[in-house]
């Protein structure tokens, strides 16, 4: 991996971080001021970017009211989720699971809530449901419907809906669970992925929760449950002994202390920073706090507003996904391309919505880059950025640049830069690209190149 393209590496600095100050709200100062840079940043890791009036508004309001507008969404939040999910199950309907990426993209550049939309996606990788198993359509739909609702909700409601949801069983293999035969597929992912974890649980542990798993089916796409399939023995799970059913499998995984230091550690790589992993002691703060209730929205936003999140160490501290990627600079651009292509060069580039690899998800991090997808990231800005072709020239960089007042070729280069780097590397980070840029020609064309120049620095595949 080209060496400019790497977070960097701060372990050192982790180990000594305090974790009290860590945690404690950031407030603006002269050494450390709410500027472009730190707004930017806000935006790139709690949605996929912001356009230019997005990041004006926050610097005018300030991080904290920031983030609160990002946890609740705009106004009109309720009557775009509400279209939505009317055109997603329309599009559901037509029973291929391949339209639906489109359509989701779609909603992650429009979405006037990105977080939500974030964490969808979070949850999407955390549980690992994949349509390769599931015929049709509707379910994959209803099963990122439910992790769309219970995004930014209670963690162990959301954790309840998997054992009963249709997708889920099907794509883990799960679909037939007798007493006679107990399957271990979802329980083995429920204790060693979505809840304790490998090391916090045994091979009896799995046995047993798939005992109070049985009796539940998928038949012809429906789920069953007939009682005389299920064990009503008693069951030994994580030293707790009951007759239980899979919702008390749920209750106890959930609230076994490994449990929220799973969860935070996710949610921490994140939003925070994939370069090291981060100590017990530093997740051990959020850890209790999300324990006591397991408010998503609560442990998100305290990782959003805190010393840490705002700090140099996490500034770059992620690689972007492709769909981090692309879904940035088309929102930045205050574009609407065609998406069903989109979700295609997307999943050429390793992130098929809809479709993870395993039932880990994406391996993420330093995986999405190397000599060959650093290429195909750049063949896709330049389709997309083009006059003619695929996208059908929606990306206008000079057009934005005119709404914002930047007529001018020299104006509009410095703002696309302003808009899509925010100068992070050093000062002359626009003298050092404008140097190169194309000369003469039309202003149209000057500037979709400068920006295909601008998004394939390194430092634009950094969250």
């Amino acid at each position: 991996m080209p060496e400019k393209t790497r977070p960097r590496n701060r372990e050192g600095a982790k180990r000594r971080v305090d974790p009290d100050r860590a945690w404690a709200p950031y407030e603006p100062s002269q050494r450390r001021p709410w500027n472009l840079t730190r707004a930017a940043h806000l935006y790139r890791r709690a949605g996929f970017g912001a356009t230019w009036n997005e990041l004006q508004q926050a610097l005018k309001a300030g991080p904290q009211r920031t983030i609160d507008r990002l946890l609740t969404g705009r106004a009109d939040v309720a009557a775009f989720n509400r279209t939505c999910d009317d055109y997603g199950r329309a599009v559901a309907s037509s029973g291929n699971a391949e339209p639906l990426r489109a359509w989701w993209l779609r909603r992650m550049i429009q979405t006037p809530q990105p977080l939500l939309e974030k964490l969808t996606l979070f949850w999407h990788d955390f549980f690992a449901v994949g349509a390769a198993r599931v015929p049709g359509a509707s379910l994959m739909w209803r099963h990122v419907q439910l992790l769309r609702d219970g995004a930014l909700g209670h963690f162990p409601t959301l954790l309840a809906k998997m054992p009963r949801d249709p997708a889920t069983l099907l794509a883990l293999g799960a679909e037939v669970n007798r007493k006679d035969r107990p399957n271990e597929h979802l329980a083995r992912q429920l204790l060693h992925r979505y809840t304790v974890g490998e090391g916090n649980c045994s091979a009896r542990d799995v046995r047993e929760a798939a005992r109070a798993m049985t009796g539940w089916f998928v038949l012809r796409l429906r789920l069953r449950h007939f009682r005389h399939h299920h064990d009503d023995g008693e069951k030994t799970v994580l030293g707790k002994t009951g007759k239980f059913d899979d919702q008390d499998v749920v209750k106890i995984a959930a609230a076994h202390p490994a449990t929220a230091r799973n969860v935070v550690g996710r949610l921490y790589r994140w939003f925070v920073s994939e370069v090291d992993e981060p100590s017990d002691a530093l997740l051990a703060p959020l850890a209790r706090s999300f324990a006591q209730d397991f408010d998503t929205a609560r442990v998100v936003g305290k990782m959003l507003r805190s010393n840490l999140f705002f700090s140099a160490a996490a500034i770059h501290g992620r690689i972007k996904r492709p769909v981090e990627y692309a879904v940035g600079m088309i929102r930045a651009l205050e574009a609407s391309p065609a998406t069903r292509r989109l979700a295609v060069d997307l999943a050429a580039l390793g992130e098929n919505l809809y479709y993870p690899p395993t039932t880990a998800g994406w391996q993420g991090g330093r995986s999405w880059i190397n000599p060959a997808t650093l290429i195909a990231r750049s063949n896709l800005a330049e389709s997309l950025l083009a006059q003619k072709g695929p996208y059908g020239g929606r990306l206008d960089p000079a057009a934005v640049a005119r709404r914002h007042r930047h007529a001018d070729a020299e104006p509009a280069g410095r703002f696309l830069v302003n808009l899509l780097l925010q100068g992070e590397r050093d000062g002359g980070t626009f003298d050092r690209l404008w140097k190169g840029a194309p000369r003469g020609g039309e202003m149209t064309d000057r500037m979709r190149k400068f920006t295909h120049t601008i998004v394939t620095q390194p430092e634009f595949q950094l969250a």
